[in-house]
């Protein structure tokens, strides 16, 4: 039997997130397979605010952007695949960066895609490698790990 996969939209996302423009950093999340791996969305325009010092002559997405919309992406799906609408955690905290590599310049009319695979979790931590890709190339990458936070 073959498994459904689910997504959600900007409206779900921000009830797993306490992320708000302009630091939110996924429209949609796409192929959720439980806390397992999804794909998040990012839709880049020359209107957000980091273009307008990252770079005036030559807009480039900037590379922390990219790890944080990873971060943002494993977070979302953690707290709803555990939680959904029950009791949700306080915060979703950002643990560890590692192995972090850029490859190409992401630019305005760009539309990243944040692949996220989990590989391991243990209590309140998950541990996923991520793979932001334009076009299907892989234009940055990293290991990330985050730690829910109950409220008490």
């Amino acid at each position: 039997m073959p498994k459904t996969l689910m997504t959600a939209d900007i409206m779900q996302i921000m009830t797993y997130l306490p992320h708000r423009y302009p630091f939110l950093l996924v429209d949609k999340i796409i192929e959720i397979d439980a806390d397992l791996s999804c794909i998040g969305i990012k839709n880049v325009t020359i209107n957000e605010p980091q273009f307008t010092g990252h770079f005036p002559t030559r807009p480039i997405f900037p590379g922390v952007l990219l790890i944080e919309g990873m971060a943002q992406t494993a977070g979302a799906i953690c707290v709803a695949s555990r939680f959904g609408d029950a009791e949700a955690p306080k915060e979703v905290y950002f643990m560890t960066i590692d192995k972090a590599k850029f490859r190409k310049p992401v630019v305005p009319g760009d539309v990243v895609e944040f692949h996220m695979q989990r590989t391991a979790q243990r209590r309140t931590m998950w541990w996923y490698h991520g793979e932001a890709k334009v076009d299907g190339q892989i234009v940055a990458e990293a290991d990330l790990s985050a730690m829910l936070v109950f409220p008490k």
